[in-house]
């Protein structure tokens, strides 16, 4: 039975791959050189023609938001797999500001490339929020669960403060982001 609504067909699984490669290639080449980077070095780097390119982003503004939203999505499911995984729910949460530390920093020019689409900025701008906010209070309450850090620590906040700490980074040798969100972070933890 064919499903009704706003889902789109689903994609072969090579054109899936492709998208996938697109993306990782177009975010790859947009950290070193921005998203105003031409699309001639992001095809070359996925090794495909920039017809492939527009098949699958028909303006720069849809290759941009798609990066955007698959970093997102990346970053929001890194937080339970480091949850899982890591020696401690502040180690965990240390490591995933680390990763959203990462992502902030390599958004060069975004706003401007979506400046002239106010909507589809906005949009994005709530979805990084609905995505990531309760990735971060998830791993706050389980660092204030394991008595490691103090309780009454937002999600939205935190992120909040991490993003104005990183804001400029960059374009300042002399200011290390990176080393100003590690001692907020240290700071967050309880005297032992």
């Amino acid at each position: 039975m064919a499903s009704t609504g706003s889902k789109s067909p689903k994609k072969r699984a090579d054109a899936r791959r492709n998208e996938q490669t697109l993306l990782e290639a177009a975010a790859a080449v947009f950290v070193v050189s921005g998203v105003d980077a031409p699309v001639r070095d992001i095809a070359a780097r996925a090794g495909v023609g920039m017809g492939t390119i527009y098949r699958h982003f028909p303006t720069r503004a849809d290759l941009v938001i798609a990066v955007y939203r698959h970093q997102v999505d990346a970053c929001a499911e890194a937080g339970p797999e480091l949850l899982a995984s890591s020696e401690s729910p502040h180690a965990a949460l240390t490591r995933w500001i680390a990763m959203f530390v990462d992502f902030l920093t390599t958004k060069h020019g975004l706003a401007t490339a979506l400046q002239s689409d106010n909507a589809r900025f906005e949009a994005l701008h709530a979805y990084f929020l609905d995505r990531l906010v309760p990735v971060c209070a998830r791993l706050l309450e389980a660092a204030v669960e394991a008595g490691e850090i103090q309780p009454g620590i937002e999600g939205y906040g935190l992120l909040r403060a991490v993003g104005n700490l990183c804001v400029g980074a960059g374009e300042d040798p002399r200011y290390d982001a990176r080393r100003m969100v590690d001692l907020l972070i240290a700071g967050l933890r309880l005297p032992r």
